[in-house]
């Protein structure tokens, strides 16, 4: 089953939907089957990987509302992601949910068709504490919050973590915070040093390292419909994704390093174990007369100056003349 994170943080332009990409695109990088879900109606998200939402026809709203299965609306992306899009229609949607009982599960019901299809979901929640966002957080496995390193982000980061206690006591229980995740980092600044370390102080939770440098590259890529791992392969930020992404896929047990999807089959019988030593009966062996006379040893010629090379200490000689 996938391991789902939820991307969140109630305050808008702190990169939440920036770090949903460039981290699904690193995941996928690594060869992970990678699932982006977006739950924020402005579809920036969509957006910033080629599809334009006024365009689509089915997008995550028909999903939540049970109109239309998961795998019905998922599409392709440019950079090996699977992506659950949204349109402006996703406004409306909280408003139906209000109205209906168990609204918080909707989206974790939606996704149970197709979970096992991936390794990963990814989903990049709106800059609300609404009823999508409550959705985003039921079905999430851990919550990540993308911090701007400045004062009235980091207001928004307690108000968010009293969400979360409430989504673990009544809709979540196995709910996580993997920490704060930098964003827009300027390490020049002392104001910059000083919000990280009072939110670490203050909520006791974890910093996320290494901080997501402040760069045009990441302004620049969504009018390409690509991520930063595409239109800038090798800059700061590039790098600091992909050392977030192999760091994710560590701490949930499927290592850094694989290949590609793998799933796991029946195994018939386990390898066999090692026999002690001491459990193998050791019999003594009756030679014959003669057994043990040698071969006789017929010498060979040496080439011409092996011999001085050989009294020089130079060629080590073996049976039969041989060089080694």
């Amino acid at each position: 089953m996938a391991h789902v994170l939820a991307v969140a943080n109630q305050k808008g332009g702190v990169a939440k939907t920036t770090s949903v990409s460039s981290l699904g695109a690193a995941l996928s990088e690594l060869g992970y089957r990678v699932l982006l879900v977006d739950l924020d109606p402005q579809a920036c998200l969509t957006f910033s990987l080629g599809l334009d939402p006024d365009a689509l026809e089915l997008s995550v709203h028909d999903v939540l509302l049970g109109r239309l299965s998961a795998g019905i609306v998922i599409t392709r992306t440019s950079d090996g992601m699977d992506l659950l899009p949204a349109t402006i229609e996703l406004a409306g949607c909280e408003a139906v949910l209000l109205s209906r009982t168990g609204r918080e599960h909707a989206l974790r019901l939606a996704l149970a068709e197709v979970i096992d299809a991936y390794d990963f979901v990814l989903v990049d929640c709106p800059p609300s504490l609404g009823v999508l966002t409550i959705n985003g957080l039921t079905a999430a496995d851990e919550v990540i919050v993308p911090l701007q390193c400045e004062t009235l982000s980091h207001r928004g980061v307690g108000q968010l973590l009293d969400t979360v206690h409430d989504v673990q006591r009544l809709t979540n229980p196995g709910l996580g915070v993997r920490g704060v995740l930098p964003t827009l980092f300027d390490g020049r600044t002392a104001h910059c040093r000083a919000v990280l370390a009072d939110v670490s102080a203050r909520y006791d939770i974890a910093v996320l390292t290494p901080p997501i440098a402040r760069s045009v590259r990441f302004a620049e890529a969504p009018g390409t419909g690509r991520s930063i791992l595409s239109t800038a392969r090798r800059s700061k930020g590039a790098e600091a994704y992909r050392a977030h992404a192999r760091a994710i896929a560590e701490a949930v047990g499927t290592g850094p390093l694989k290949a590609g999807p793998i799933k796991a089959g029946p195994i018939e019988a386990g390898p066999p174990e090692p026999v002690p030593l001491e459990a193998v009966p050791l019999e003594p062996v009756r030679l014959e007369a003669g057994a043990l006379e040698a071969a006789p040893l017929e010498a060979a010629p040496l080439e011409a100056g092996a011999l001085e090379a050989v009294r020089g200490g130079q060629v080590p000689v073996g049976v039969n003349g041989a060089r080694g």
